[in-house]
């Protein structure tokens, strides 16, 4: 079993910015051999990827945050992060951290919820504007 703990979350203005964390624990996993993503989840939306982090370092981005958002890992300390800037209101969710331990590295379909085995409890973000 793996958990995965976010932190980060909170409000701000439209402009602002935050810095989003996901510890993962609970197993013997070696993370950084894994793809791990960042979702976000709006009232009455689907659920939709942001950001993922390949097992070789590289990452890939949603087409509405490239620019603003970035995606980095700790492998030492088994942490992701979220940094984003340029707040819009319309960033506004509630963002998961989630991990795909069922193969190495990410997929063609890093955006797709179904690609995770585990995610975490989420964290409000609410940009105002």
């Amino acid at each position: 079993q793996v958990q995965l703990l976010e932190s980060g979350g909170g409000s701000v203005q439209s402009g602002g910015s935050l810095r989003l964390s996901c510890a993962a624990s609970g197993s013997s996993y070696r993370y950084w051999r894994y793809c791990m993503g960042w979702f976000r989840q709006a009232v009455g939306k689907k659920r939709e990827g942001v950001a993922a982090s390949d097992s070789d370092g590289s990452t890939r981005y949603a087409d509405y945050v490239k620019g603003r958002f970035t995606i980095s890992r700790d492998n030492a300390k088994n942490t992701l992060y979220l940094q984003m800037n340029s707040l819009k209101p319309e960033d506004t969710a509630v963002y998961y951290c989630s991990i795909d331990i069922a193969r190495y590295g990410c997929t063609y379909y890093w955006t797709e919820a179904e690609q995770y085995n585990f995610w975490g409890q989420g964290t409000q973000v609410t940009v105002s504007s």
